[in-house]
């Protein structure tokens, strides 16, 4: 087959001697082909014709007008569904084998006769005009704590123009999260770009979700930091695109360093999140240039951060519980039938009652959830050992795995009211001496095959109070003329 670069030396070589046969020799061509290549004055890849006709005859060409209805009224319909139409429709015509076949001629047609798509339209950034943030699940990089799985979002903050990107660790998209988010963001980079775009969160500034509890709140944290907001069309993640490819990057590049790392088991929570802060600094080294000119644009922060919590004036049921957010907590029975401002935070709920702090504790992530503390209602379930047996919380009331092996020690040796009776007792010294020694005392007794009672718990409790506790340690003070020795050498 002669080749371009064959035509291309011939020519040359005619146009220098022009001897036609010489000239075909050198070039490794017969003088027929070379002299038909003059005549024509174009290249092979120039003469050859393109191929426009049919190898073999369409094998749909007779079922076409039965698919095409179908392609025009839904674009999303898929080839395969419609060829198992036609091999219903056309018993024994057409087999699996002819399916990637069909697949071509539907994909031709969408090209050349189907409706018209979408086009996105790429767009111009300025330095310091907007920011783009969004929530990201980090679940399926499998992080572990200590073993155990850490589940968890990053709430992911970019600088369109620079892509200049930080972050934080939070457990929902609540509004609660995306204000200290947001927040956390603006402090870091010491200014306030003009505008700021988020996704349609549902829980924070989506205006059919709670239209009066939520949007306001949006809308306050922005007019705090003169931003001027803006979200994305409901199913338009293109919208967003600058913080969806963000995410998309960074997650990959959260994966190939863990394993560049080796593992993905870290000490602490603390330990992830230097991790993480690590990895957004060198991230951010190859953006420096454009950073710069973003911060040269970048506005005045406000005196003030806002607070990141939500107030909320509960009332203490007769259950000692409070409701929040569609979970079930408790609180110290003394506050039944007052009424408590619970402030949600992103990862707990502060209790207050008269302008004081009286509780802490995590804050549930889901709905229908609860979390009883059994110190604040051991001193009715004492009174009345009979409410335990059916209690609909009764999960919560084992704080540990140890407190669970001597209920149902209890209740191998004793009626159900019993062993009620008996393991309410040892949950009462926990919460009036201490539940680590509780525990240990529980698990001293399993593993020397004692009997588990409330007077043994409290014989070994007495037992670790009597052990020496070592208060002062005395460190005698230096002799510095051994030093002068050393330097001396005497």
């Amino acid at each position: 087959m002669v080749t371009d670069k064959q035509v291309r030396r011939l020519f040359m070589l005619v146009k220098r001697d022009k001897r036609l046969g010489k000239s075909a020799m050198k070039t490794g061509m017969d003088e027929k082909t070379a002299r038909k290549y003059l005549k024509l004055g174009k290249l092979p890849s120039q003469a050859k014709k393109p191929h426009t006709w049919k190898t073999r005859k369409d094998v749909f060409e007779d079922v076409w007008d039965d698919i095409k209805p179908f392609l025009e009224i839904n674009q999303g319909v898929e080839a395969l569904t419609l060829f198992s139409y036609l091999q219903r429709k056309y018993p024994g015509q057409f087999q699996d084998g002819q399916l990637r076949t069909f697949q071509r001629r539907i994909k031709r047609w969408r090209a050349l006769e189907g409706p018209p798509k979408e086009v996105y339209f790429a767009q111009k950034h300025y330095p310091g005009d907007l920011c783009a943030s969004d929530f990201t699940t980090m679940n399926n990089l499998n992080i572990t704590i200590n073993g155990e799985r850490f589940e968890h979002l990053i709430y992911h903050f970019v600088l369109t123009y620079s892509n200049w990107e930080t972050g934080t660790i939070c457990f929902s998209e609540s509004f609660e999260s995306l204000s200290q988010g947001l927040q956390n963001a603006l402090w870091e980079l010491t200014g306030v770009p003009k505008s700021h775009r988020s996704d349609n969160l549902t829980a924070a500034v989506h205006v059919n979700c709670n239209k009066k509890e939520f949007t306001p709140r949006y809308k306050a944290l922005l007019k705090h930091y003169d931003l001027n907001g803006k979200t994305i069309g409901a199913g338009k993640p293109n919208e967003n695109g600058d913080s969806e490819q963000s995410h998309n990057r960074f997650k990959k590049a959260v994966e190939q360093t863990l394993i560049l790392r080796g593992s993905n088991d870290f000490s602490s929570r603390e330990e992830y999140w230097i991790f993480i802060k690590k990895l957004f600094s060198q991230r951010n080294l190859n953006r420096k240039k454009r950073f710069e000119e973003d911060l040269q644009k970048l506005r005045s922060l406000p005196k003030m951060r806002l607070n990141d919590y939500k107030r909320i004036k509960v009332r203490v049921g007769q259950g000692s519980t409070i409701s929040i957010a569609r979970n079930v907590y408790s609180v110290n029975s003394r506050l039944i039938g007052e009424i408590v401002e619970a402030r949600l935070n992103s990862e707990h709920i502060e209790i207050y009652y008269g302008q004081k702090k009286i509780d802490n504790f995590p804050r549930l992530i889901g709905r229908k959830k609860h979390h009883i503390e059994y110190r604040h209602i051991i001193d009715s379930l004492v009174r009345k050992p009979g409410a335990f047996n059916n209690y609909r919380y009764k999960g919560d009331l084992f704080p540990t795995s140890r407190f669970r092996m001597a209920y149902d020690y209890f209740l191998k040796e004793n009626t159900l009211e019993k062993a009620s009776k008996e393991y309410l007792k040892i949950l009462y010294l926990a919460a009036k001496e201490t539940e680590i020694g509780v525990d240990e005392a529980l698990r001293n007794l399993f593993k020397n095959e004692k009997v588990i009672s409330e007077e043994s718990v409290k014989e070994m409790l007495a037992k670790e109070k009597k052990m020496p506790i070592i208060n002062e340690i005395k460190i005698e003070k230096p002799n510095l003329k051994l030093y002068d020795s050393l330097i001396t050498g005497v």
